[in-house]
């Protein structure tokens, strides 16, 4: 069963309900990029100038209602991977072209969770097994920019991640208070408080310096440590920026910057600020960009590749033989379904590297990264900024599991190593 829904950005996307013959039922929202990889599994719009600027799903609501429920009906919800592997070979494609990754990755998300439901226990524990206790470290945008917000900044996301914090909860505080300080700092600065697509600022600054300021003095302001309790990270989206093997700083006055100048501002940057990890630095076809990064500060940030990667299991396996990065941000829309997303998850595990489950720009309020977050056991998930009800509903969902974890819930920094 398939209905159209909407996601934060008031375009369609796909809610699917699966329900088993035992009465057990699972539902799941899929969400949509906007700074897309190249190499992504094909959310499928149906392209109709006439309905909502061609962004209709009704081609994806067909094959779910149709050639996929057709499929499916009769085969056991678990184990996951028979699923998954059936909804892979339906398809036939390497991009899920034929049926719609979205389609697909809605059925299979509604499967897990009605077999969780099934088996009597939290789709955590169903997925990661009894030992998944491990509550993630968040990664929270508290200032927009790029394809993600209307003003000058050319990085795409500034995040504050509280990685000191005793436990989640006290984690969600130290996001808040920083994120409320900002605000005043911002208001008091004559700079706009308006929020972007992940709930994080957007005011018209003007140096990536000066967000990261205003961030260290927000950390400062609630009486936290910078670095210590609280630290930085960024996202720069730098395939957004890149343009025939430069990196042109359009938003914020047309700079162009070759390779090795913008790795020389990344160092700078490192110097100057507590910063511990910096996810798409470079393009996601500048592959020497993220080598010499790694090899310039590999063992003193996580490098994370997002759309060098694309939750895809050959392009990891690349970036693991050249030591491209030594984290990956793993995004089940990006692959298409579950089993595929965990796969990838092993890869990064089997060649020691992190890796940060992630919402997407486009969110619903489904809370199933939440719960992946948790049984991945990998310490980090990124879900967006303290504001807007799609972002502040991963955190909620993350709050209520550490509460049914009780004393067997664990937080810890997964930087303290980096």
């Amino acid at each position: 069963m398939h209905s159209k829904f909407s996601n934060s950005r008031g375009y369609p996307t796909l809610r699917v309900v699966a329900r088993l013959d035992n009465g057990h039922a699972g539902t799941a929202s899929v969400p949509s990029g906007a700074s897309t990889g190249r190499y992504e599994a094909l959310e499928l719009r149906d392209g109709d100038m006439a309905r909502y600027g061609g962004k209709g799903v009704l081609k994806a609501v067909s094959h779910v209602n149709g050639i996929i429920r057709d499929r499916l009906m009769g085969m056991a919800a678990c184990p996951q991977e028979p699923i998954d592997t059936a909804l892979i070979v339906l398809d036939g494609t390497e991009s899920k072209i034929k049926l719609g990754a979205n389609a697909i990755l809605g059925v299979s998300m509604a499967i897990a969770r009605a077999a969780a439901s099934a088996a009597g226990v939290p789709l955590y524990c169903y997925l990661g097994g009894v030992s998944a206790t491990r509550l993630p470290v968040p990664m929270m945008n508290v200032i927009n920019g790029g394809r993600h917000a209307q003003n000058s900044l050319d990085f795409q996301e500034f995040m504050i991640v509280p990685h000191g914090a005793p436990n989640f909860a006290e984690a969600v505080r130290y996001g808040a208070e920083t994120f409320h300080a900002l605000h005043e700092l911002l208001h008091k600065a004559g700079h706009s408080t308006a929020v972007g697509d992940e709930g994080g600022f957007a005011p018209n600054l003007r140096t990536i310096e000066e967000a990261c300021e205003l961030i260290v003095e927000a950390i400062r302001k609630t009486g936290l440590q910078p670095g210590t309790d609280v630290a930085l990270a960024f996202d720069p989206a730098a395939s957004t920026f890149a343009n025939d093997g430069k990196y042109v700083f359009a938003k914020s006055g047309d700079k162009t910057l070759s390779r090795d100048e913008l790795l020389s501002l990344y160092n700078g940057l490192l110097d100057a600020y507590p910063i511990v990890s910096i996810e798409d630095g470079f393009a996601e076809d500048d592959w020497d960009g993220f080598r010499l990064q790694m090899a310039a500060c590999g063992d003193r940030i996580q490098i994370v590749g997002d759309d060098l990667y694309v939750t895809n299991p050959r392009f990891i396996q690349k970036g693991i033989d050249s030591r491209a990065t030594n984290a990956v941000l793993i995004k089940l829309n990006q692959i298409g379904t579950v089993t595929e997303t965990m796969k990838a998850v092993q890869m990064c595990r089997d060649a020691g590297w992190g890796y940060v489950i992630s919402h997407r720009s486009g969110e619903t309020e489904d809370t199933f990264i939440s719960d992946f977050a948790v049984a991945m056991g990998g310490g980090q998930i990124k879900a967006g900024s303290l504001s807007r009800s799609e972002r502040l509903a991963k955190y909620n969902r993350l709050l209520e599991i550490e509460r049914e974890l009780g004393p067997a819930a664990v937080y810890e920094s997964p930087f303290l190593t980096h």
